[in-house]
């Protein structure tokens, strides 16, 4: 069976956190044979394992790593490297995400209100700019 899953699928299949929920979750990705995981679920999934569940950038970064080498999950492996780079480097994932993402679709140079993004990704190498 191919499948793709919400994020609370992927928070109960890694918490462990619910009796029912988490069992039944690591049972249907145990059992499918592709798990198509979207970049949006993704971010939500970081946002939730740092922010709810107050894991370490480390923990965080394991997840994504599984997930990257589960032989059964479909994503966009180049976008997650990008997030993954800048959670490493003390940034949000999702900024990697979509700045990843936006150069992908034709953009050259990332703009952004965020001053932290803007540092990360030029130290990258990549042109960003601060808007002001």
């Amino acid at each position: 069976m191919k499948i793709a899953v919400d994020t609370n699928v992927l928070i109960r299949a890694v918490l462990q956190d619910d009796p029912i929920q988490g069992p039944a979750a690591a049972k249907i990705m145990s059992e499918a044979s592709l798990i198509a995981i979207s970049l949006p679920c993704l971010c939500e999934f970081v946002w939730v394992l740092r922010r709810g569940a107050r894991l370490s950038i480390n923990e965080v970064a394991q997840s994504l790593r599984d997930l990257l080498q589960a032989g059964n999950v479909a994503m966009n492996r180049p976008a997650v490297e990008a997030g993954l780079m800048m959670l490493e480097a003390g940034g949000d994932f999702a900024d990697g995400v979509i700045a990843h993402e936006g150069q992908w679709l034709g953009g050259e140079e990332f703009y952004s209100f965020d001053k932290e993004a803007v540092a990360l990704l030029s130290a990258t190498g990549q042109t960003a700019r601060l808007l002001t």
